[in-house]
């Protein structure tokens, strides 16, 4: 019989196939036994009919244990009480590998059980469907900034110096060079080079020593980090709302079935669609000043300040031109008034907190090297990038999307560490 997937048996009524999966669930009434298969692309309901199969094909039906690995055959058929359903109406059923008892059953279990057996977990729906939203989210980012004309570039893990200071820095003993670091973000060699191929982007793990425990943090994450030559503040901002509407069009169209399983508005995300609202720090403060806040010009925001300037908006809001102080030394800063940068981050609606941060680069090498010295930064470290200044230097400008965070948002998930196969957070290294 032709193998089959689960999400395809639509297009086979009444062909007889075979589905290769695991026993997701099974209940039985009398001489009618109902299962349900999972195959990696989705979840099939099967009939058998004890009258109708033979007598050895009922005693493995019987016999199969949740998440047993299974052969099924049987015809497609219209599910007699769901629209759009199919199931199959077995004839044959096989027992690939007899599960042992699953530890992870219909009862209610807490989230540190749930984490020690994330390798078993993932085969829940919910996170079956977080991990499609994932996927679709890393196809989106691809195809809009191809559309842009960036091209992706890979940059290194092993870093030799930092993008934004040292104190969030795994450092890591490299053979007889010295301390090398995870690295933080790819930016500074994405600036290099957009001198040959004028936008570009990386896509890969960063690393961030930082002992926060909140839900939207992991010491592990991926980052998307796009750089563009020619690219000033403005612009830089409508391709960040480019890219984020883009996600969210993408996921509406080809995740529907997994954006069901999670219960998501669809409503907020069609909405959260349209052009973004922009405010400066310093109009944000006030605002939140006014919402009852007690942060003060200067100082960063957090999450409930973050989630008290969206609560009543539908669309993400941009927080642009932040204080020099408080922001890394190759910002450019406003020439109309000095003590800003030309930056933002962009956060999220309902709760989802910052999912880009960007900015217009420092293009002017004297203006860089001031910084460093102010900053007690080596510029030794950084000649090779002071060189990206020295010889055909233009305005540029990139930003960094965290991909967790924006599925994260997506997906409507609690917690960030739901929002990566394998999670790692300051308190967990295992699975």
């Amino acid at each position: 019989m032709p193998q089959m997937l689960a999400r395809n048996l639509g297009r086979h009524i009444n062909a007889t196939v075979t589905i290769l999966g695991w026993l997701y669930n099974k209940r039985s009434s009398g001489p009618i036994a109902f299962l349900e298969i999972r195959d990696g692309s989705g979840w099939t309901p099967a009939v058998v009919n004890k009258e109708a199969v033979t007598a050895e094909v009922w005693r493995s039906v019987e016999a199969a244990t949740q998440e047993s690995s299974v052969s099924v055959t049987g015809k497609v058929a219209q599910h007699p009480k769901r629209e759009g359903v199919y199931e199959l109406q077995v004839t044959d059923f096989q027992i690939l590998q007899l599960a042992h008892d699953y530890p992870i059953t219909k009862k209610e279990h807490g989230p540190e059980f749930l984490m020690d057996h994330r390798h078993l977990w993932l085969r829940s729906r919910q996170q079956w469907a977080i991990l499609r939203l994932r996927d679709a989210v890393t196809t989106a980012v691809n195809e809009y900034l191809h559309q842009q004309n960036f091209i992706r570039l890979d940059t290194p893990i092993f870093t030799p110096n930092a993008c934004e200071g040292t104190t969030t820095l795994f450092p890591v003993e490299y053979f007889d060079l010295g301390t090398a670091y995870l690295a933080q973000s790819g930016q500074l060699y994405l600036e290099a080079a957009i001198a040959s191929v004028g936008r570009c982007y990386d896509f890969g793990p960063v690393f961030r020593a930082e002992k926060s425990k909140t839900k939207r943090h992991l010491t592990e994450f991926w980052m998307m980090d796009a750089e563009a030559a020619f690219v000033e503040h403005d612009e830089n901002l409508k391709i960040q709302e480019g890219l984020v509407r883009h996600i969210i069009r993408y996921c509406l169209e080809h995740c529907q079935e997994e954006l069901a399983i999670r219960e998501r508005n669809l409503d907020n995300l069609r909405q959260a669609d349209a052009p973004f609202t922009r405010y400066t720090y310093k109009q944000a403060i006030k605002k939140l000043n006014e919402l009852g806040s007690d942060i003060k010009y200067g100082e960063d925001l957090g999450n409930d300040d973050e989630g008290r300037l969206t609560k009543n908006s539908a669309v993400p809001v941009f927080i642009e031109k932040w204080p020099k102080e408080i922001k890394p030394f190759y910002m450019k800063r406003d020439p109309n008034n000095p003590d800003v940068v030309f930056n933002a981050d962009l956060i999220a609606t309902e709760g989802g907190g910052e999912i880009v941060g960007g900015s217009q680069r420092e293009e002017r090498v004297d203006v860089l090297i001031e910084r460093m010295k102010s900053e007690g930064l080596n510029q030794a470290d950084y000649e090779w990038y002071l060189d990206t200044r020295r010889f055909g230097s233009v305005p540029h400008s990139g930003f960094g999307l965290g991909l967790e965070r924006v599925v994260r948002w997506i997906a409507g998930a609690e917690h960030i560490r739901e929002c990566i196969p394998f999670p790692r957070t300051i308190g967990r290294l295992r699975p």
